[in-house]
């Protein structure tokens, strides 16, 4: 498909689904992507970038933002506690705000530093045990926590069980957002952000339908 038949399939599920021009960000997801590709999608005009691992995305992003002004490079992936520091020293924004120890170290780390990126709270809308994020009957308990802590919550964050319909999720997530007063909804992924769009996605995540597929070697 490439970058530039995903933008024209945004831009036309925006039109779709009645939203302004330009009102949903793009996350280039450039996990395990080799640098030719990144670097194409940069000459492209791509800034926006999604990253699952804080270990790869520092050895990448220093230096391509260097090369690159204007580049925002998300974090997308389960973030461990003791990887918090470096992700704010490398991350515009946190998609995967799932629990409460992570919520208070990123709190004492940003009061230190006097900024913090733009945070998301990931909901395990579909319960599933094995993945990460806050169950939908905490979430609202959760938010308050995290507002309590002084962070600078953006929105939520899902990602729908595989196989299924995602839509049911995304309804799920924007009622949740809406009810807490959250603008930001980061959903949808290359094989249904159409419908997340239509659902009220502000971001959307998409990796192998820019890139290619992956090689996890």
């Amino acid at each position: 498909m490439g970058l530039a038949g995903i933008r024209a399939r945004v831009a036309a599920a925006e039109r779709a689904a009645g939203r302004d021009a330009g009102s949903v960000v793009l996350i280039a997801v450039s996990k395990v992507q080799p640098l030719d590709r990144v670097v194409a999608a940069l000459d492209d005009g791509q800034r926006v970038f999604g990253e699952n691992y804080v270990q790869e995305a520092a050895g990448k992003w220093p230096d391509l933002r260097a090369r690159f002004a204007g580049v925002s490079v998300h974090m997308i992936g389960p973030l461990q506690t003791n990887k918090a520091k470096l992700a704010l020293d490398l991350f515009d924004a946190i998609h995967t705000v799932d629990r409460a120890s992570l919520a208070e170290k990123l709190a004492k780390l940003a009061q230190a530093r006097g900024a913090c990126p733009d945070l998301f709270v990931q909901v395990n809308t579909g319960a599933e045990p094995q993945k990460a994020g806050v169950l939908p009957g905490e979430a609202d308990g959760f938010i308050a926590a995290c507002r309590a802590m002084d962070l600078p919550l953006r929105g939520l964050m899902c990602i729908p069980p595989e196989g299924g319909d995602s839509t049911p999720h995304f309804a799920a997530l924007a009622g949740i957002a809406a009810r807490n007063g959250l603008a930001g909804l980061s959903m949808g992924m290359s094989g249904d952000f159409e419908a997340a769009i239509a659902a009220g996605a502000t971001h959307v995540r998409v990796g192998s339908a820019i890139f290619g597929a992956r090689d996890y070697g």
